[in-house]
């Protein structure tokens, strides 16, 4: 069986109360729960942490443990140098996910420290974009 782990950043434990107008309204426990269903045959695993460490320490321990990381830094996708330094220390492949659009939004979210160090980028399509990362990942194996 194939194994993801989901990492989510600061403030994605309010999705679903959090700017509906840019996130919607569900909240990520009940759309993991849905995931879940769609993908019987693919074990989910997650993560949330408010905490750039906690974060980093996540992704040193995922490696090699999981077929794919799908990883949704939120803010510190433009600002933490050391948790792009942890997506490029591992081996374990990492999709780098959002669910609004950065490039279309404030200008200090234009730039992301991780993309080079990532697999792909997903972006823009709500919480649709999880789910594209699981299907690159079931597709690829």
């Amino acid at each position: 069986m194939q194994e993801i782990l989901i990492i989510n950043g600061p403030n994605l434990n309010l999705l679903g109360q959090r700017q509906p107008e840019v996130y919607g309204n569900t909240s990520f426990e009940d759309f993991l729960s849905r995931l879940k269903a769609a993908y019987p045959t693919i074990k989910l695993s997650y993560f949330q942490s408010n905490i750039e460490g906690e974060l980093i320490d996540q992704l040193q321990k995922a490696d090699k443990q999981y077929d794919g990381i799908l990883l949704n830094a939120g803010g510190y996708t433009h600002t933490s140098v050391s948790i792009a330094d942890a997506v490029a220390a591992i081996d374990t492949a990492v999709i780098e996910i959002h669910i609004s659009q950065p490039a279309a939004r404030e200008v200090e979210r234009h730039t992301s420290l991780l993309s080079k160090y990532c697999k792909g980028s997903i972006s823009g399509l709500g919480l649709d974009s999880y789910r594209l990362g699981i299907d690159y990942f079931f597709k690829k194996h």
